[in-house]
């Protein structure tokens, strides 16, 4: 299982490829290069401007994981009134979410879900009984 600490190490070294760090030495650099992402962000909003993109996601720590992203490039997330807690809203360059966010959120995401099920597999088999395989598929009719 993950610790805390090696969860961080990685979302740290995705970030690092994202920004363009292949080296720990580089560190220096990787602070400055998320200001050169927000500045090109900016720079794209003027050849390809901010459109409204509905994310629809299906669960509250994905939520969480796209409103940080889209905050940490000062970018707005927000919803409207009556949407699900799991959509989030943002007006952000069509190139900015295919070549940047996209990527490096569905990076993150899969890394937080790979954790969330090591944790949820090991507390269910601590806590509630030790075999947390799936059920066995049967087949045969429904009963309605």
């Amino acid at each position: 299982m993950h610790s805390e600490a090696d969860l961080i190490r990685k979302f740290k070294s995705i970030e690092r490829l994202f920004i363009g760090a292949k080296f720990d030495g580089e560190k220096e650099a990787a602070s400055d290069a998320l200001n050169r992402i927000k500045q090109r962000l900016e720079e794209l909003k003027e050849s390809d401007p901010p459109v409204e993109y509905k994310f629809t996601l299906s669960n509250m720590w994905s939520r969480r994981l796209l409103s940080a992203l889209l905050r940490r490039y000062g970018i707005e997330p927000y919803r409207y009134y009556r949407q699900r807690y799991t959509t989030v809203m943002a007006k952000v360059p069509a190139g900015f979410v295919d070549n940047v966010l996209w990527p490096e959120f569905q990076d993150f995401n899969e890394i937080l879900r790979e954790h969330l099920d090591e944790i949820t597999t090991d507390i269910i088999s601590k806590a509630v009984f030790k075999d947390t395989s799936e059920a066995v598929v049967k087949n045969g009719k429904l009963l309605n």
